[in-house]
């Protein structure tokens, strides 16, 4: 009775794999990248577009760009990006398929692959992931926040735990894109509000954002910590302008 019951679920693996084959060959999967038909074993992406995506190789660089950049507008532990961002690159695009198209496994991918290279070295210290939170009224829209998303897969790799309900944003303010950057800093003043700091006393915080163009998201989510002593704050970006 037994072997029957393996063999009949091994016969109903073997059909649901010929079934997937099937209606791939007129519904294949493609690239995100470049729209190319996937092969037996890849995933959301080719491996051309795999090889070639922009990775920035920062997350141990001292003094980076992005640690430049932010330099005196907030204490700053670490700053760091996994990929650079380029107006209709495919960086760009992957971030839409997350942001818009509901690819929520794509965002996980890459929140692990970005864990993985964050486990090298300085990121070791980082206690907790804390995603850019979402407005209200945005998160009831959309029915998820991509930046929790990329959390949920970096703390697969990390094994550390995502902090959701830290803080929140107070403010439903309008998008950054097409904004300068003073516009982008006045739009994003007084947004956030830290719920419960006992929480995290001590520990090292990673702010996790999907994209950072000039940083002043993250930067007013660390405005709240800024005469906490005994909480350091570092950053991350699964991709910024560079």
């Amino acid at each position: 009775m037994v072997l029957t019951s393996y063999l009949f679920a091994f016969d109903m693996i073997k059909l649901k794999v010929f079934f997937s084959d099937f209606i791939s060959l007129f519904y294949p999967h493609c690239c995100v990248g470049c729209g190319k038909a996937l092969v037996k074993g890849e995933e959301y992406l080719c491996l051309s577009c795999l090889f070639e995506m922009p990775y920035a190789g920062i997350s141990e660089h001292k003094w980076n760009f992005l640690e430049e950049r932010l330099s005196g507008r907030i204490r700053l532990q670490y700053a760091t990006t996994y990929l650079y961002f380029e107006k209709d690159g495919i960086t760009q695009q992957i971030l839409h398929e997350l942001k818009y198209r509901g690819n929520l496994e794509l965002g996980m991918k890459f929140g692990r692959m970005f864990g993985k290279e964050l486990m090298k070295g300085r990121f070791k210290s980082v206690d907790v992931l804390v995603p850019v939170p979402l407005h209200p009224n945005k998160l009831k829209i959309r029915g998820y926040n991509q930046s929790e998303v990329i959390c949920r897969g970096m703390a697969e790799v990390m094994k550390i735990p995502v902090m959701n309900n830290l803080m929140e944003r107070i403010v439903e303010n309008s998008t950054q894109t097409k904004k300068g950057a003073e516009e982008r800093w006045e739009n994003v003043q007084g947004i956030f509000r830290l719920k419960n700091e006992e929480l995290v006393k001590g520990m090292h915080l990673l702010l996790v954002d999907d994209v950072l163009t000039t940083g002043a998201t993250l930067e007013a989510m660390a405005m709240p910590f800024k005469y906490l002593s005994e909480i350091t704050i570092s950053i991350a970006a699964l991709a910024a302008v560079n």
